[in-house]
């Protein structure tokens, strides 16, 4: 790190460029001391509309997804602000609300739910405070929103799709009756996958919802069997909550090898160690990497507990 700045200072950079660098730096020197207490605690980041109304049923959504969050053993992470931000911090309560605030020349206020500095941090820059969004967090819920609430959507399948962020979960929540997702998903299909922009598998990457409880089932069936994953010498691990049985593994080579680069799909269920699966991974199938996980989901594996 104290080389790349040294490459900088070397360079032909301004004032304004050192501003940015050492902004950017301080961002996440202040994010980094906010969340390490709190890395073993399970988080949900929501994101919606600033302009919502509280007499509206997204707004009511909202604060049921985020309620629902807590019980289930989430913590919950919003843009600080009013609307969907606000509703969501209500619905979890000032203990068990994170807020990420941004200085904007418009729509700008930290919500009243939000009263404790150990859980607000304002940013000076979108990047930054997009990153932590998204390295912070377990799951994501997206409800209705303008640009701002596309930009976080788009942010977020970007990175996953490309491989930049581990496999979340992301859902899609509506009101029942309100065709928002239904219509952005006429657009994805008609304007991007019919294009060839993307592809079909990439919608594996999300789901719909239309109530609290429904959500809240998507996120916890995602670490029903699947617990986390990381890159080890270049191999993807998956860990898992169970151990698998050898029949299990073998029908897995099976029906995904598509998501291979070379070899094998690998169990490693020695008793001691962590239960996962190894594989040289295709990172362009991000769609299928969703697909195994939801197949890891469906099996019943509650015999062979860790």
């Amino acid at each position: 790190m104290l080389e790349t700045l040294l490459e900088i200072s070397r360079s032909a950079a301004d004032t304004n460029d050192w501003q940015l660098v050492e902004a950017t730096l301080a961002d996440m020197a202040a994010a980094f001391s906010l969340f390490h207490p709190h890395r073993s605690t399970r988080k949900l980041a929501v994101f919606g509309s600033a302009r919502s109304r509280v007499s509206e049923p997204a707004y009511r959504l909202a604060m049921e997804v985020a309620e629902e969050a807590v019980n289930c053993g989430f913590e919950v992470i919003t843009g600080a602000g009013g609307g969907i931000m606000e509703a969501a911090n209500r619905g979890a309560g000032t203990g068990k609300s994170f807020g990420l605030d941004v200085q904007l020349p418009f729509e700008h206020f930290t919500n009243q739910y939000i009263d404790s500095p150990e859980r607000l941090l304002s940013f000076s820059y979108f990047h930054t405070r997009k990153l932590f969004f998204l390295r912070e967090t377990d799951a994501v819920v997206v409800l209705p929103g303008g640009f701002g609430t596309f930009d976080e959507l788009f942010e977020a399948l970007t990175l996953i799709q490309t491989a930049k962020n581990p496999p979340v979960p992301v859902v899609l929540l509506a009101p029942l009756g309100d065709n928002y997702w239904d219509q952005w998903q006429d657009y994805i299909d008609t304007s991007l996958l019919e294009r060839g922009f993307v592809s079909a598998q990439d919608s594996c990457i999300y789901r719909s919802a239309n109530s609290a409880k429904q959500a809240l089932r998507l996120i916890d069936g995602f670490y029903k069997v699947f617990k986390d994953s990381h890159y080890k010498a270049n191999k993807l691990q998956l860990n898992l909550n169970y151990y698998l049985a050898e029949n299990q593994v073998t029908l897995i080579n099976e029906k995904f090898s598509y998501l291979l680069l070379e070899g094998k799909i690998y169990s490693t269920n020695n008793i001691g160690c962590s239960s996962c699966l190894e594989l040289c991974f295709d990172q362009r199938q991000i769609g299928g990497l969703y697909a195994l996980i939801d197949h890891l989901n469906s099996l019943d594996l509650s015999h062979y507990a860790q």
